[in-house]
């Protein structure tokens, strides 16, 4: 898989080809774009590096702020004015960047940094990124966990430079800059330095190794050299005091001679990021060549855990950098909180719950359980310190604006590794934060009232309650679950019984329409507010566009009409956002898998695709190209439940590696499927031989692994129709509905 990641996918606005049939029908209210980096990254690792523009939203790119329709180009191509760290992937609007010490390798004097030269040559694969500027300068960059390591290729020159910039961090479109509001850094001998800078909150530590023997070192000032100095501290800055700093090494260069620099950073300090460039680098021969081959190892491990069979390479590759995407956030730095003193697993780019819950780590938890441990783990020490577990978590600090987005989404991780009976998690100490933490923000207001807007939030409060209780009654609290059970059962609250649809209220980036499918914990009874299976059915279709004409999609700069207009229609968003994501898998609880084969084969096939622009809208730290792993594979998880629901795989076989086991996914009367092929349904399903009636499993049949075997045809058959997954009005039917026993 590691040779089929492509990791320009997303990158640049949507070009897939014109949708046809249901797919026609569905609504795009976000940016049509991917908002992907193609820089090098580390498996959940703290470092990303990339070429840096300034672009929203990540720095790479050529497009301004946009967060509706069409992205806006701020350029006709790409020029960068260095390579900066700390990129986010596929996110919108977080308010808070990063692109800090950008690197600049340079032909002429201090007067020019800032200017952004045309890239040529791009090249990227998982771990690494290289791209010649305009001067000629060829520039590579690799990342260990907590490091990156940068190599340039100087043309002759009398004056070649390597810039780096502490006072620069965030975006070069309006309002995007930050600034930083303390900063010491200093040389310690030849090629090595090092300096701290605290900006948005996080006091970032680096400390710099640069192989340039032969060049002079210096310190700058406002694009003036420092000269004599060995160290610059600035206590109090603000953003009318602000003039750019930082150092540099500089002098004649000959044609191919290469200069590499090694960056080690910290949360805790600059001697702490000496340790963690030590422990990336320190052991490697080689140099960047050792640290790039390290990195690319471990992309293989984690890549491989997912292998597919398929002839056609772009189906492959779509698979592999979806994969990929999903693999890269959170970011994980062990030991490095900067805002308590303990150790222990510390977190950040939550960006956010509301995007990754549902798909993104469930996959975690099954390909990387010891992960989704730690990030349990990391959530419950957050909630702890800060009060709450958050929605969006950052490196850099604010507000969390995050809130009116989702309640209560850390919940269903707990509930999953619970229910997995995953080691490593404090269920006593899990269940006293997950209580406090529902009766905060929205719900307070739900505590009192028995309901809260956005109304959403009610959705969420109610499965939190279910949650919370799947971890009482697993240490046997039967008290705390008596206590949480009511309003558990209190999701009602949210449904107009007229519509059958969810009630007037604001939403988050959608309509009562795009919330009223989620996979509630119990769905009998949701069905039953819809006015039974047939009516509910009748919903789904009219949200899929089951006989609708085709829609046009917002253009450039979208007007408020405009958008009220689309959101009006009611229709799915077509993975262009998360908000409906798993609505296709309403219809199995209706007893009509035939319905979900339809929809998910026209998401995989229409909303997929290979080059820049193969994303419909944001990636969302993985939130989207996860969507598209499990749903590939024929696989959904219901988040929170125990639950994987069954639907055919565009994949004629496929394995899966997780922790201790393998899953090996089979069919027979596979039919390649295309854009332009009909779906094909599921005639029969066998797990280990043994023939699987329903159209669900649990998730840890999966992690127990085996072999899953599929039989397809082109006509709908009775499979499934007689029996829907279950529904958990209490807590007490889990282990009956699952299998899973204490």
């Amino acid at each position: 898989m590691f040779d089929l990641v492509d990791p320009f996918i997303g990158t640049a606005a949507t070009d897939l080809p014109q949708p046809h049939g249901i797919a026609a029908s569905w609504w795009w209210p976000k940016p049509q774009v991917g908002n992907t980096h193609p820089g090098a990254t580390y498996p959940f690792g703290m470092v990303s590096a990339c070429a840096y523009s300034g672009a929203y939203p990540t720095g790479y790119g050529i497009y301004e702020l946009g967060t509706e329709g069409l992205p806006v180009p701020m350029a006709d191509r790409m020029r960068v004015s260095g390579f900066t760290h700390f990129q986010q992937s596929g996110t919108g609007a977080i308010r808070k960047y990063y692109n800090y010490f950008r690197v600049t390798p340079m032909l002429s004097t201090l007067d020019d940094l800032g200017t952004a030269w045309q890239v040529r040559n791009e090249y990227a694969e998982p771990g690494y990124y290289r791209a010649e500027l305009e001067t000629g300068i060829v520039c590579e960059i690799t990342v260990g966990p907590k490091s990156a390591v940068h190599r340039y290729t100087f043309p002759e020159s009398r004056d070649a430079r390597l810039v780096v910039d502490f006072s620069t961090g965030g975006l070069a479109i309006p309002y995007g800059e930050t600034t930083p509001l303390r900063a010491h850094l200093e040389f310690l001998r030849q090629g090595s330095a090092r300096g701290e800078v605290v900006m948005e909150g996080a006091p970032l530590a680096v400390h710099l190794e640069c192989d340039a023997s032969d060049f002079r070192q210096v310190l700058w000032y406002d694009r003036r050299i420092m000269p004599g100095g060995s160290r610059l501290d600035f206590a109090d800055i603000r953003p009318t005091t602000l003039r750019p700093f930082g150092l540099m090494w500089a002098g004649p260069s000959v044609a191919g001679q290469t200069v590499e620099l090694r960056m080690g950073f910290s949360l805790r300090g600059t001697e702490q990021a000496k340790v963690n460039l030590a422990a990336d680098t320190g052991n490697l021969v080689g140099g960047f060549h050792a640290r790039r081959q390290q990195t690319q190892d471990v992309w293989r491990d984690h890549l491989s855990q997912i292998t597919v069979s398929t002839p056609d390479q772009d189906q492959g590759t779509v698979m592999a950098t979806a994969l990929y995407h999903s693999l890269m956030k959170p970011c994980f730095a062990k030991d490095e909180s900067p805002f308590w003193p303990t150790n222990g697993p510390f977190v950040y780019d939550l960006c956010t719950m509301w995007d990754i819950y549902k798909t993104q780590l469930p996959l975690m938890t099954l390909l990387r359980p010891k992960r989704a441990v730690d990030l349990a783990n990391a959530l419950l020490k957050i909630c702890e310190e800060e009060g709450n577990f958050p929605i969006g978590y950052r490196m850099a600090k604010g507000a969390d604006r995050f809130s009116r987005q989702g309640s209560a989404l850390a919940h269903t991780l707990f509930a999953d590794l619970c229910q997995l009976r995953m080691p490593g998690v404090d269920w006593d100490r899990a269940v006293v934060h997950m209580h406090a933490d529902l009766r905060r923000t929205y719900g307070e207001e739900y505590l009192r009232d028995g309901i809260t807007h956005p109304i959403s939030h009610v959705l969420d409060l109610a499965f939190g309650y279910w949650c919370a209780a799947v971890v009482a009654d697993s240490i046997d609290d039967q008290a705390l679950v008596a206590d949480l059970a009511p309003w558990a059962a209190g999701w009602p609250a949210a449904f107009d019984p007229d519509t059958g649809l969810m009630a007037k209220s604001t939403f988050y980036e959608g309509g009562p329409w795009n919330y009223s499918f989620r996979l509630l914990h119990d769905m009998a009874a949701r069905i039953k507010v819809a006015g039974g299976e047939d009516r509910f059915v009748e919903l789904l279709d009219r949200f899929f566009g089951y006989g609708a004409p085709a829609v046009v999609q917002p253009g450039l700069r979208p007007g408020r009409d405009e958008l009220e207009r689309g959101y009006e229609l009611g229709r799915f968003e077509g993975m262009n956002n998360e908000p409906d994501m798993e609505a296709p898998w309403a219809y199995h609880y209706a007893g009509r898998p035939d319905r979900t084969a339809e929809v998910v084969h026209a998401a995989v096939h229409q909303m997929f695709g290979t080059g820049p622009g193969g994303l419909a809208g944001n990636d969302d730290s993985g939130a989207i190209s996860s969507w598209y792993v499990w749903a590939s594979l024929g696989l959904f998880p219901v988040a929170g439940q125990n639950l994987v629901l069954l639907h055919p795989p565009a994949f004629e076989e496929a394995e899966i590696r997780t922790a201790e086991s393998e899953i090996f996914l089979r069919t027979s009367g596979f039919r390649a499927p295309s854009r332009d092929t009909a779906p094909q349904y599921i005639q029969s399903v066998r797990l280990n031989g043994v023939e699987v009636p329903q159209t669900w499993l649990s998730m840890s049949d999966l992690h127990r692994g085996g072999e899953l075997h599929i039989t397809l045809g082109d006509t709908p058959s009775d499979w499934g129709s007689s029996l829907r997954p279950p529904s958990r009005p209490s807590v007490g039917a889990i282990a009956l509905a699952t299998g899973v026993t204490k």
